[in-house]
């Protein structure tokens, strides 16, 4: 019979203690991984953002709950004023003119789509344009506003909601809205002119990937490493309270995990080019362009010239070369004033 010597058994206890070491090194490292991929715990809301959700409400849409602000604004006015934002915040980005929008409208609207701010983010979830024109539609008949010409205010990823919306209003499709006004702002209407971020390419092309993407982005990857830096110019980017009321919103009933599936949209654009910027071209209601020159999703002179060759009723508002392609926040005053021109020019 053969017996371990002491020094062997020191050296397997040696090796397991190591091995348990080693395990516990990965355990260690593991905890904050997953709390990053999880996103736990979820991120607050700061008071502004805060305040701005409990003076709104909600109505449901297909089950869905749709976030909405409304303010009544002049007394004596019957002008009606709808607010569509952009991809990926939400209606929070009208903060700065909403005041100044009160004065000149009897009633001010702004919602949240479905997948952004503190609407519902259905998840697995085909998301598209046509869906999200008719929530808008759902929303306007909710306020009693079916009969009611709209003055519609739009931003980004909002001016392709609103071109449908458009198409359906000049085709008097069941349910349309009827559209007084249009106003648009560095919406990549364009496909040919349109330059999506590498962020968002990578998450509506990668496949089962991009749910692994969406997962791992954070505050600090957001706000620093993301390309919604770079859509700001570098006289007007956010402080980081602003990036972070950005964050919140996005990260609010987990909409990171949908951003994938609502980025399909750039996909949905190239593919309704005719349907929706052919009611752009011949449309008979009164249009407006607000640019941000600075803009590198529709770079200048290449996007706002092909504009005005294709839309040639519209008058355009073309703001300061440090402005991007957030314009009522970067320069709310220049925009403000710019949509007042247009809406008190008819």
């Amino acid at each position: 019979m053969t017996h371990d010597s002491p020094k062997n058994d020191s050296e397997c206890g040696s090796a397991r203690r190591a091995s348990r070491e080693w395990w516990l090194y990965v355990a260690l490292l593991c905890v904050p991984l997953l709390a990053v991929y999880l996103h736990i715990p979820p991120p607050q809301l700061s008071p502004a953002v805060n305040s701005w959700r409990t003076s709104g409400h909600f109505f449901t849409f297909r089950g869905n709950n749709i976030f909405y602000k409304e303010s009544f604004g002049v007394v004596g006015s019957s002008d009606v004023l709808l607010l569509l934002h952009g991809f990926p915040t939400s209606s929070y980005d009208w903060y700065k003119i909403w005041d100044s929008l009160t004065q000149r409208f009897n009633r001010v609207i702004a919602l949240d789509f479905l997948g952004f701010g503190f609407s519902h983010k259905p998840r697995p979830h085909r998301y598209s344009i046509f869906e999200q024109a008719s929530v808008v539609e759902a929303l306007v008949a909710h306020l009693g506003l079916s009969e009611q010409r709209i003055n519609i205010l739009s931003h980004d990823y909002g001016d392709t909601v609103a071109l449908e919306l458009l198409y359906r209003s000049d085709h008097n499709r069941s349910g349309h809205i009827t559209i007084n006004s249009l106003c648009l702002s560095n919406g990549g209407i364009f496909p040919e002119t349109h330059y999506p971020r590498f962020l968002q390419k990578v998450l509506k092309d990668s496949g089962f990937i991009s749910p692994v993407f969406t997962r791992l982005i954070n505050f600090q990857l957001f706000s620093r490493g993301c390309d919604l830096k770079d859509v700001f110019g570098p006289y007007t980017q956010p402080t980081e309270a602003e990036f972070w009321d950005m964050w919140t919103g996005i990260r609010f009933n987990d909409g990171n995990l949908v951003m994938d599936s609502i980025l399909q949209y750039i996909n949905q654009r190239l593919k309704h080019r005719e349907r929706w910027v052919g009611t752009l071209t011949s449309t008979s209601t009164p249009l407006h362009m607000i640019y941000g020159p600075l803009d590198p999703v529709n770079p200048h002179p290449e996007f706002i010239q092909l504009y005005q060759k294709l839309v040639q009723r519209s008058t355009v508002s073309v703001l300061d070369e440090h402005v991007s392609h957030y314009p009522q926040l970067e320069d709310p005053t220049g925009f403000f004033n710019a949509y007042l021109s247009f809406i008190n020019s008819f």
